[in-house]
């Protein structure tokens, strides 16, 4: 039996062919357009630090195609046909997104995102291991981490031992440098102006993000809690270590919070730790991710723009 199914095209800049191409591969598929529109978001300025709020990186200029299509099949054979290999983009740039409808109905919704590389530009355990003059070591296990190849929890105690000793104010040092990714700012007020919840679940450090998090008014967080004694880092975590698991479990448990079921909450990471956190979400979107989440993620955004993930479901 088909049915009417929404697809949100996505690309930096502008095309040239206004989007002819993009409608000439949804047909190719076997997708009838029933009707599409398309707009333009002007590129974001660079928001400096002022003291009273986080900077933000400038963005480019993206698009925005939203069809309505008849399909004879399901959302994800239609996932499928657009998008072939998750790790290539299809039809001439473009992050072609096959929205289910039950995410597109006028409820109350959720966002939940990762804190490092996705609402913030970088991780903020490289930043505190440049500061330590251990850089490289550690950004070698952040990688292996992120792409999947090594457990999250061994890598972060591995990554957080070579900190041992550093004065603590090197975490409000990273904390003031840190910037938020292009259009953080921006996707959460969408969010908050419909009276939408927007929570933070990090593998990074609760220190670090806080300061950030009560700067854009954002419900929940929660991230790992470095041990210090007499003022300095003691090299270890304390508490339970922020996993894939911890992610998705409180992802649940703001859900149950605020009234969102599960089905309407969108989270938008960008590592192999996201993963199910993402699956638990109605709609995950992999930005600017690793390939581990991106080969396994139900939409991709792949330009610096984290404001796109509004034009997904619409807020």
């Amino acid at each position: 039996m088909s049915k009417n199914l929404r697809i949100v095209a996505l690309m930096e800049g502008t095309a040239s062919d206004r989007h002819q191409s993009l409608y000439h591969y949804v047909e190719q598929v076997g997708a009838k357009i029933l009707s599409g529109i398309d707009y333009s978001v002007p590129a974001i300025a660079e928001v400096r630090a002022d003291g009273r709020r986080a900077p933000q990186r400038g963005g480019p200029q993206y698009s925005v195609v939203t069809l309505t299509v008849r399909w004879p099949h399901d959302v994800v054979e239609l996932r499928r046909s657009l998008r072939p290999d998750p790790l290539e983009r299809a039809a001439g740039g473009y992050d072609i997104n096959v929205i289910d409808p039950g995410v597109m109905r006028e409820q109350k919704r959720m966002l939940v995102m990762d804190a490092d590389s996705t609402l913030l530009d970088g991780e903020a355990i490289d930043d505190l291991a440049a500061l330590a003059g251990v850089r490289q070591e550690v950004a070698e296990v952040t990688a292996q981490a992120m792409q999947g190849r090594l457990d999250f929890s061994e890598s972060l105690i591995q990554r957080v031992a070579t900190l041992k000793g550093q004065h603590v104010g090197i975490l409000r040092r990273v904390a003031r440098s840190l910037v938020l990714n292009p259009g953080a700012r921006q996707l959460v007020d969408a969010f908050h102006a419909q009276n939408y919840p927007v929570c933070v679940v990090s593998g990074g450090f609760i220190k670090i993000l806080e300061p950030i998090a009560r700067q854009l008014d954002i419900e929940c967080t929660r991230a790992n809690d470095l041990e210090i004694r007499d003022d300095r880092l003691t090299g270890s975590v304390r508490g339970t270590i922020v996993t894939g698991q911890i992610k998705q479990d409180s992802l649940k448990e703001w859900a149950k919070k605020f009234g969102v079921k599960p089905s309407h909450v969108l989270a938008v990471g960008d590592g192999a730790n996201d993963t199910l956190m993402l699956d638990r979400a109605g709609l995950g979107v992999a930005y600017n991710a690793k390939p581990a989440l991106r080969n396994v993620a139900e939409s991709q955004i792949n330009f610096p723009r984290l404001d796109a993930v509004r034009h997904l479901i619409g807020v």
